[in-house]
């Protein structure tokens, strides 16, 4: 049984899945809306909103916190400039998974869009 675990695994080992949850997360925030299937989309959502509401209080400390973060000082400096500023007054719930009617071609998973509110 899987008492208290709180991430997916996606079938990878720790350091290609933390890799893979960052890419992922850069892509959202790069991008703004990124098609992925749901299980994905769930996952990545609890990251990037924390990552936002760092970028929310405008410190030096937070803004090495995000290049930290995310190890890309081109996304870091979107969060910092763009979006910390923009989500400032919203106290949570910046993103919006929306179901998608068609399933992946070769296995069948449902698919789901990750945007920006």
């Amino acid at each position: 049984m899987r008492h208290l675990v709180k991430e997916k695994k996606f079938n990878r080992l720790r350091g290609p899945r933390i890799s893979f949850m960052r890419n992922l997360a850069n892509d959202v925030i790069r991008a703004g809306v990124v098609e992925t299937t749901e299980v994905r989309a769930k996952a990545i959502k609890p990251m990037v909103e924390k990552l936002i509401t760092i970028a929310k209080k405008q410190t030096l400390a937070n803004r090495r916190l995000l290049i930290q973060r995310v190890h890309n000082s081109e996304i870091a400096q979107k969060l910092y400039e763009e979006l910390g500023p923009r989500y400032a007054e919203r106290k949570g719930g910046y993103l919006r998974i929306t179901k998608l009617q068609k399933a992946r071609k070769r296995d069948g998973t449902r698919m789901a869009r990750i945007e920006f509110v």
